[in-house]
């Protein structure tokens, strides 16, 4: 018989079943608020920061492959701007802030020159002055009346010469490059001419820019001068309309002016549209002992 002092133990072991896989999904979580996080301190730095280094920022993610020069200035991959594309926009690109506000002070500065001069007030309508993505665009507009050309000549008229010539005056100190285009329309000369739009157009374009030149223009300024002949008219659904005759100076603004000394013997290349033409200086006649 067993004493009643004697316990029996008994040991009861118990199988704990393991709980599920919770899963990853607060790793999913926690990246989603530190990318918010990162983000809302980008943002914080970009508003204490110059309007300068915005613009550029903006710039890098616009074009991050730095090929706008190559094929035209366009936030839109593909869309280039052209000076040979027939489309205008309505609504177009605005270059970045520092230059955009160089631009329309150069702008201003035009329009003050002009008004200066009593005889040349009646001519404001005849002149469009915009703020382009690539620059400043000077258009002088012609009309049915002969305003600054007789038709089919390229002699200017005695008010298209002190009209050029005021503006040489202003793009002249501000010393930035620019390209003088000519434009006409699409009527064509006689059949047997040796001569035809092509040449007037650059004879036009080429004598913009020596009137420039005496309004105070420097000749490093001028990186081309270019006859488009009726190629880029102004009115597309009519090429024969006057106002497609016209000279356009085309200025734009780099980091620094353009002076004689800055002007390197081999020039850079020049496209219109995707096509290149590379422009360079005759070489330094020899001296002579």
């Amino acid at each position: 018989m067993k004493s009643d002092r004697e316990v029996t133990i008994r040991i009861v072991r118990k199988k704990r079943a393991h709980k599920g896989h919770h899963g990853g999904a607060w790793k999913v979580a926690f990246a989603d608020f530190m990318t918010s996080m990162m983000a809302l301190f980008l943002v914080l730095w970009l508003i204490t920061q110059s309007s300068e280094v915005r613009s550029a920022i903006a710039g890098y993610f616009q074009d991050p492959l730095g090929r706008a020069n190559e094929f035209g200035t366009s936030v839109i991959p593909g869309q280039g701007q052209s000076s040979l594309v027939a489309a205008r926009p309505d609504v177009q690109i605005q270059p970045a802030d520092g230059k955009r506000n160089a631009m329309l002070d150069l702008s201003q500065r035009v329009k003050d020159e002009l008004a200066k001069n009593a005889d040349l007030k009646g001519l404001s309508g005849h002149v469009a002055i915009e703020v382009t993505p690539d620059g400043l665009r000077i258009s002088l507009l012609e009309d049915s009346s002969d305003v600054f050309f007789a038709s089919g000549s390229a002699r200017p008229l005695p008010r298209a010469e002190a009209l050029i010539r005021a503006i040489g005056t202003v793009l002249g100190s501000a010393a930035y490059p620019i390209v003088v285009e000519g434009h006409t329309d699409a009527h064509k000369y006689p059949n047997d001419s040796t001569y035809g739009n092509w040449e007037l157009s650059a004879d036009r374009a080429n004598a913009a820019r020596r009137l420039l030149r005496e309004g105070g223009v420097a000749d490093p300024q001028v990186l081309a001068v270019r006859g488009l002949a009726d190629r880029d008219p102004r009115i597309i659904d009519d090429p024969k309309d006057p106002r497609n005759r016209r000279v356009t100076i085309l200025v734009s603004t780099p980091a620094t002016p353009v002076t004689a000394d800055s002007v390197q013997p081999k020039m850079g290349p020049i496209r219109i549209g995707d096509h290149a033409n590379t422009a360079v200086r005759p070489p330094a006649p020899p001296t002579v002992p």
